[in-house]
């Protein structure tokens, strides 16, 4: 129980009361980058707990919150996600605030090349996502109470303010190719169309439980940046593999497997279940990719003021240029500054 960043006996103590009495224990799932999560097991039972990192934090982030909340909400849709078990805002208890959820027995991959799989399973296991993201963006908020989970319209715009915002707020000097694209997306924004959804923000191989044997996705993770949103923001981010290489957070791009679906495939498949989503522009997948560059930029301050949630995470700092270079092509234009 080493590798935590709260003191385990004060979560036993904490378990025990609601759970009953029986040894705790907890192991750190790694892979995150925000928010650091463990599987628990108390009282004969198995959960996952997440919580906000310690140290200070930006306004408005790791709002783990939102996610207990969004949970809740989702739990009785076909939209596949954990249960919710509790949420404990008091930050005395483990240094921050905290919930718990339940364990779902599946598998996680990192790789969008799925290297492991046939080219059957890896076609089978895209369409997946796809239809599952199409799923969630058919909600209409107000039906699962989430109709005040964000503010509805005007999505790209109030987006590219935030990120761009919290790019500014970095405290390490921001590269010129990314600082430029920042004001290039904010140009390239096409008009709101008035397309209204629960956006997940992080819709990606990497955050889906595959179940155990089968090519289906059986659980969807980390909702941290989820919020009131336009659809096609996620649909552009699902887009991102394409556009990226296996060394850049795991992309397909000049290495794409056998029986992979072709981007204009994955995004047909979403659009069989909601016709009235159009496809994505160019703009969406760049917008991904700059949104990424920019979270990639803040895992790098977190590693160097000590408080990311992956010890190894000033690793993917390079990858904030290399997102926003990316986000450039995808535009079909050359970065002005790359040189």
């Amino acid at each position: 129980m080493s590798d935590t960043d709260f003191d385990p006996d004060a979560l036993s103590g904490y378990l025990r009361d609601r759970f009953g009495a029986g040894d705790l224990s907890l192991t750190r799932i790694g892979g995150g980058q925000s928010n650091p999560t463990y599987t628990v097991e108390c009282g004969g039972r198995k959960m996952v707990l997440r919580k906000q990192p310690n140290g200070e934090i930006l306004r408005g982030a790791h709002a783990i919150d939102r996610e207990y909340r969004v949970l809740t909400a989702l739990g009785p849709t076909d939209v596949p996600v954990p249960a919710p078990v509790l949420y404990e805002a008091d930050a005395a208890i483990l240094g921050t605030p905290f919930y718990l959820m339940d364990f779902v027995e599946g598998r996680v991959f990192n790789d969008c090349r799925l290297p492991e799989s046939s080219p059957e399973e890896r076609r089978t296991l895209y369409l997946s996502m796809a239809e599952t993201l199409a799923k969630l963006h058919r909600l209409i908020p107000d039906d699962i109470g989430l109709g005040d989970y964000g503010r509805p319209g005007n999505y790209f715009a109030r987006q590219i303010h935030r990120w761009t915002s919290q790019l500014e707020a970095s405290p390490s000097k921001p590269d010129p190719v990314l600082r430029d694209l920042a004001a290039r997306i904010a140009e390239a924004m096409p008009e709101d169309d008035g397309l209204v959804s629960i956006a997940h923000g992080d819709f990606r191989l990497g955050n889906m439980l595959v179940h155990p044997s089968e090519p289906r996705v059986i659980s969807v993770l980390d909702w941290e940046l989820s919020t009131l949103g336009h659809p096609l923001a996620d649909v552009g981010f699902c887009c991102m593999p394409w556009h990226t290489a296996p060394d850049e957070y795991g992309g397909i791009l000049g290495e794409e497997s056998e029986g992979i679906p072709t981007e204009a495939e994955f995004v047909a498949r979403y659009r069989e279940v909601l016709p009235n989503v159009p496809a994505p522009e160019p703009f969406h997948v760049a917008f991904a990719l700059f949104r990424f560059a920019v979270i990639f930029v803040g895992i790098a301050d977190r590693a160097a003021a000590g408080t990311a949630s992956d010890p190894d995470a000033a690793r993917f700092g390079p990858l904030a240029r290399c997102f926003a270079i990316r986000a450039w092509e995808a535009l079909g234009e050359a970065p002005p500054t790359a040189a």
